[in-house]
């Protein structure tokens, strides 16, 4: 009985050592994941933010463009980025760029502001009154204020009557970078004396954003185009410059100058001088308003075109990301290929069942008649000039016109942007598209509209219907086969 106690009680003592040497090989292991989880994440938390966070929004809020980063990348000089943020108030995705900034580059440091220890700080550089998350880019004695309005972008859709925003943090401080570090910024002259229009807002601050500087000068008061001019725009004249202006014009283009041309058929007169600066390239400006008879070729109303693209410099990247522009109210451009060979190139083009109708704004209908011009027609191009020098024309005007802009989601003001990087030459800060928080608008032609309404209201509900009741026939057939 003894021995047989004796043997239990080494049994138990036997098992209760084993159970406690699995538990502590378990503690013990358990201990050392955990050791190695923590260094892991202090290792991970060390890394810069772009090699450990991936950016899965649908619009890449959180992602840095390759524009960006040839700017940061070429940075000489120190970039401080001031964030004027209260402490608990800070945006997670404006935080999250910031942190892509950071780590980009050692020349870049993000600094924190709080306003309610540092009430003044701002005033240095703005007279605004100044929102939680709004930054100040600095480097030497250059700096530009940046306000949260201006990064979360709220604009009235005129075409929808509704309100957008956009997230354009990434424009807004890669421009101010690209502001403070460079002393002389390309200079745009813009044409004035024949009743020329204000430039749509729109486009306006993208010209504002991307650092070009303005300056409105008239050649009837000036011998010659300035020096400093890296470009001229000449934007919805409504009436006719001159014989002297035209070749002073005439004169900067052959001398290797850039001139910008956005200009649509006018109400009244006619723009004759103006247009004769086609006519040495074998361009001529056909009479009256473009209307498109190919129902693929115009979305709303015939007049409100969607030309082709061709492949071009400023036309590549909206075709690569499907984007489409339109062109109302348009002139067509009519191309001699003879004369215009290798100097011309068609950015925009209509289909062959375009027309221009001659009545102009006095049409009283879209039906072609035998006076009107037959197609197809260029509605904008490149040309190039002696000497390195280059005009680009589009022969609408109201195409910039924010309600147009928001038809095509951006299309029209990228293109005019592209168009003017091609003239005063690329820079890395431009075109850097703002992040729609909204749907975007998808522009269909007429013909695509009409097949789905079709689709939509006929054929889907009728197809319903038709397998619901082969689905109870079916049934019923079953039944009757069972009984």
């Amino acid at each position: 009985m003894k021995r047989l106690l004796s043997q239990m009680l080494k049994q138990a003592t036997d098992d209760n050592y084993q159970a406690f040497r699995g538990g502590t090989y378990s503690l013990a292991s358990i201990a050392i994941v955990l050791v190695i989880l923590i260094m892991v994440n202090i290792i991970v938390s060390a890394l810069p933010s772009n090699l450990t966070q991936y950016d899965m929004s649908a619009s890449k809020l959180y992602s840095i463009t390759s524009n960006t980063k040839s700017v940061v990348n070429a940075l000489d000089q120190d970039v401080t980025i001031y964030w004027i943020v209260q402490s608990g108030e800070e945006d997670d995705i404006i935080e999250a760029l910031l942190d892509k900034y950071d780590s980009l580059s050692d020349h870049i440091n993000v600094v924190k502001r709080n306003p309610d220890v540092y009430p003044t700080f701002a005033e240095q550089y703005t007279d605004e009154t100044v929102q939680n998350n709004s930054l100040v880019v600095e480097s030497g004695d250059r700096s530009k204020y940046i306000s949260y309005d201006d990064i979360y972008v709220t604009s009235t859709n005129m075409y929808s009557y509704s309100y957008t925003t956009s997230f354009d943090g990434e424009g807004a401080i890669t421009s101010a970078i690209d502001y403070v570090v460079t002393d002389d910024l390309p200079q745009m002259y813009i044409l004035e004396g024949h009743g020329e229009q204000e430039l749509p807002e729109t486009f306006s601050d993208q010209i504002g954003k991307e650092n070009i500087e303005t300056t409105s000068f008239s050649l009837l008061t000036s011998d010659s185009v300035p020096e400093e001019a890296d470009c001229i725009l000449i934007y919805e004249p409504q009436s006719d410059i001159s014989t002297d202006e035209k070749e002073k014009l005439i004169t900067y283009t052959q001398n290797g100058g850039k001139l910008l041309v956005i200009s649509g058929p006018v109400e009244s007169g006619s723009l004759e001088n103006l247009n004769s600066l086609l006519a040495d390239y074998g361009v001529t400006m056909a009479e009256g308003v473009v209307i498109e008879g190919d129902s693929d070729h115009y979305t709303g109303q015939p007049y409100v075109l969607l030309p082709d693209m061709n492949s071009n410099d400023m036309t590549d990247s909206l075709i690569e990301e499907y984007y489409y522009p339109n062109m109302p109210i348009a002139q067509g451009l009519v191309v001699d290929e003879e004369t215009a060979s290798g100097r011309v190139s068609e950015l925009l083009t209509t289909s062959d069942e375009s027309f221009s109708k001659i009545s102009g704004y006095d049409l009283t209908t879209y039906e072609k008649e035998d006076d009107d011009i037959d197609g197809p027609f260029a509605l904008a191009v490149s040309i190039s000039c002696d000497n390195d020098g280059q005009i680009v024309w589009f022969s609408s005007a109201a195409f910039l016109e924010d309600m147009y802009n928001a038809l095509s989601s951006g299309a029209n003001v990228d293109l005019t942007m592209n168009a003017i990087s091609s003239l005063i030459g690329e820079r890395d800060a431009m075109a850097i598209r703002s992040k729609s928080l909204n749907y975007n608008y998808l522009s269909i032609t007429e013909s695509t509209a009409s097949l789905l309404k079709i689709v939509m209201i006929g054929i889907v509900p009728l197809a319903y219907l038709g397998i619901g009741a082969g689905i109870i026939l079916k049934r019923r057939k079953r039944q009757h086969e069972a009984g």
